[in-house]
């Protein structure tokens, strides 16, 4: 569908990302996906960010992977290594960490979804199914969004 509207996207100034093990796909669709990345990657007036063959495990786990692979390339010293260094290896570097995360149907988890940059992210839950999610429900998470005091921790 996507590919379909690319013409769109770029009219309309969509930068698309996508986030997960995308190696993992079929080369045909990983090649449209790179294809759309590209062909998007200038526009700034918004992003949509899509999670395919995600899960939040497997992306520290990705992290941790590349983080070895530049240290043995000697491209990165294990005395470096810190908060920054594992942001920098997950599929989301390029994005800032979610301010609020919105759970539809009652759920109170995160469901693997986004493990590391959830730490200091708002949630909100409603009874509200997906399909059933309106733009009336939006506005209401984010007037409650922001009455909120923001609160985060110290690094290491």
């Amino acid at each position: 569908v996507l590919v379909k509207e690319k013409a769109n996207l770029i009219r309309n100034n969509i930068k698309i990302n996508f986030i997960g093990r995308l190696t993992d796909l079929p080369t045909p669709l990983n090649d449209k996906i790179n294809e759309l990345c590209e062909s998007t990657k200038k526009n700034n007036k918004l992003i949509l960010n899509i999670a395919v063959n995600y899960g939040g495990r497997a992306e520290i786990v990705d992290a941790i992977n590349s983080i070895i692979l530049k240290i043995d390339k000697k491209n990165l010293n294990i005395d470096k290594i810190n908060e920054d260094t594992v942001s920098d290896n997950l599929y989301t570097y390029n994005l800032p960490d979610p301010d609020l995360l919105i759970r539809t149907a009652g759920e109170m988890r995160i469901s693997n979804f986004m493990i590391w940059q959830t730490a200091y992210t708002e949630f909100w839950v409603t009874p509200v199914l997906w399909p059933d999610f309106d733009k009336n429900n939006l506005i209401e998470a984010i007037i409650n969004f922001q009455k909120r005091v923001r609160k985060y921790g110290g690094k290491i």
